[in-house]
């Protein structure tokens, strides 16, 4: 009733609930939480309530991948993450460079009091820049902003496209236009990593595409995969963060220091919300270490408990 919400934590897709990956932005079908907890939010739905589903084993994605023989891989955004893969998988990060130059520009950040105010911000930015030709994307964390956002663009009288966990069957159409001149897209984690927006033609002259980011992520690297869809193999892009007092990542701070930083500009703002992320990120490190510990005991105990049933202890 209070910790899961709907259209952000889950939604509703034919008469069921589907949990939600943050991380991704898409619906989980094959996903439900356990000891009859998505049985009592499918009850708060009013939809059909089925069998709560029973755990029989468990593995960590780092256990999983540490089973491989040969493990490498390649991404853009690894930087961040060097150490821990260094202690979790016993590999080196190395920096190798892009085929042509990075043509993208920041156009820096604005931190608004609240979620209300950033959302308007962010639709009438991306409004004035469609207006001068240049494709727009708007990033969001939940559907719920997604949804809230296409109000503000419907009301302004803004054509615009929603790509979010209930609109993943028109995922290829929405992304495959995304880049033409003047088509504004509001889209979740889904418009993430990997998506390849093409510009359409006369946008290169325009500016590329700008992408407008309206969360911190609680991984920097998260947030860069969004920048990240402008200027890609040479073209020129730009991005800049359009963010609020209210974000989901400053919850892990006292409530006295957002209050402290409210009458400020938003140099100190913006550095509460580094210093937030930087916290998150440490958390997740310290859960995921935690995890491997965990299991690395488990198998422990197993592993004896198997020897002493065959009398070798």
């Amino acid at each position: 009733l209070h910790l899961l919400h709907r259209d952000r934590d889950y939604v509703l897709r034919d008469g069921a609930v589907a949990a939600v990956d943050l991380g991704a932005g898409r619906a989980a079908a094959a996903r439900s939480w356990e000891r009859g907890l998505h049985q009592m939010v499918q009850a708060k739905e009013g939809v059909p309530v089925t069998a709560p589903s029973r755990v029989t084993a468990r593995l960590t994605h780092e256990a999983f991948f540490r089973r491989y023989l040969h493990l490498c891989g390649m991404s853009g955004t690894l930087t961040e993450a060097r150490h821990e893969l260094a202690r979790g998988y016993g590999l080196r990060v190395h920096r190798i460079a892009t085929h042509r130059p990075v043509a993208r520009r920041s156009l820096g950040r604005r931190v608004c009091d609240t979620r209300a105010e950033k959302l308007a911000l962010a639709a009438a930015r991306a409004a004035a820049l469609r207006a001068e030709g240049r494709p727009v994307l708007i990033g969001v964390r939940s559907v719920l902003d997604s949804r809230e956002i296409s109000r503000l663009l419907d009301a302004a009288g803004e054509p615009h496209r929603l790509l979010n966990a209930l609109s993943e069957t028109e995922e290829a159409a929405i992304v495959a236009g995304a880049g033409a001149a003047g088509v504004l897209t509001v889209a979740t984690n889904m418009a993430g990593r990997g998506t390849d927006i093409r510009l359409g033609p006369g946008v290169a002259e325009r500016g590329g595409l700008h992408v407008v980011s309206t969360e911190r992520y609680e991984a920097r690297r998260i947030d860069r995969q969004l920048f990240g869809r402008c200027a890609r193999q040479g073209d020129p892009g730009s991005w800049e963060e359009i963010l609020s007092l209210e974000d989901e990542v400053l919850r892990i701070l006292p409530r006295w220091t957002i209050a402290l930083v409210r009458r400020l500009g938003d140099g100190p703002r913006a550095a509460l919300l580094r210093f937030a992320q930087f916290r998150a990120r440490r958390r997740g490190e310290w859960l995921r270490r935690e995890l491997q510990r965990a299991e690395g005991s488990a198998r422990r105990m197993l592993a004896f408990a198997g020897a002493e049933s065959r009398g070798e202890t």
